[in-house]
């Protein structure tokens, strides 16, 4: 990684996050931290492209949604009425309202995110609209501040990338669920080798869910080290028509894809 510090790479993913979280509503972004958002169109317009419909964009409060992402894990999540749900990197709490729905009053849905104005302004969205089955915690998804054996499902939408620790997250989102508990997540993979000049930009390119990303033979391992069974990791070449917005010019779309995790905890 350059010999970039695990904590450097953190830092400057905390910092661009931050950015973000205090920019106006509505201003849009990008995954990728750009020097301005003239990459982006709006926060609504990029969420469709990765599977959002209507109907969801405009379910949850003004502000939530950031237009940050690279899939969406409710459509693979298969959410059921009753459940607890964790979302790793939940931002400004886009993912976790629409989980709140599905999972009713019986559920409940924890957002996790290591941003603190991001768990503020998640907050401050989920009180100003009444989810009152939803709650924030501060924290990084390698040390997840969530017990033992208590959730059903795990949410997480092109975060796990951003992580220099990503076994560790894995182990630690395997030690929350409860037996049978299952991974639904969006993140992108490599397909491709990066170039060096790509490997080495880590302040635009590393906290813009790029040269993060692992191939899917590494993420495989990492589950099954991890414990998980029932792996699935299915690619979606579709993505790079928004990939490619990401940096522009890059031609970043070579070398990595959007895909849908899943998986499952015995």
């Amino acid at each position: 990684m350059n010999q970039v510090s695990n904590d450097q790479i953190r830092q400057n993913v905390r910092n661009r996050y931050k950015e973000i979280a205090l920019q106006d509503v509505g201003a849009g972004s990008c995954c990728t931290p750009a020097p301005s958002n003239d990459c982006c169109s709006s926060a609504a317009d990029v969420s469709a492209k990765m599977g959002y419909s209507s109907e969801e964009l405009t379910a949850v409060p003004d502000g939530a949604n950031l237009g940050l992402g690279c899939g969406n894990p409710q459509a693979i999540a298969a959410l059921q009425p009753g459940e607890v749900v964790l979302d790793l990197g939940s931002g400004g709490g886009f993912d976790c309202f629409l989980a709140s729905r599905q999972v009713g009053a019986s559920g409940r849905v924890i957002g996790v995110d290591m941003t603190p104005e991001m768990v503020s302004r998640a907050r401050e969205n989920a009180s100003k609209s009444g989810f009152t089955n939803t709650e924030f915690r501060l924290g990084e998804i390698e040390h997840l501040p969530v017990q033992d054996h208590s959730v059903d499902v795990i949410i997480s939408n092109c975060v796990i990338n951003l992580s220099p620790s990503k076994q560790q997250v894995f182990d630690e989102a395997f030690r929350v669920l409860r037996n049978g508990g299952r991974l639904a997540i969006s993140d992108v993979v490599a397909t491709a080798d990066f170039p060096d000049e790509i490997k080495q930009d880590i302040d635009r390119i590393y906290s813009g869910c790029i040269s993060g990303a692992s191939s899917i033979g590494e993420l495989e391992a990492m589950l099954a080290q991890s414990g998980f069974t029932q792996i699935e990791i299915e690619p979606k070449d579709e993505s790079r028509t928004f990939i490619k917005d990401w940096i522009p010019g890059a031609n970043v779309e070579q070398y990595l894809v959007s895909a849908a995790i899943r998986a499952i905890k015995p």
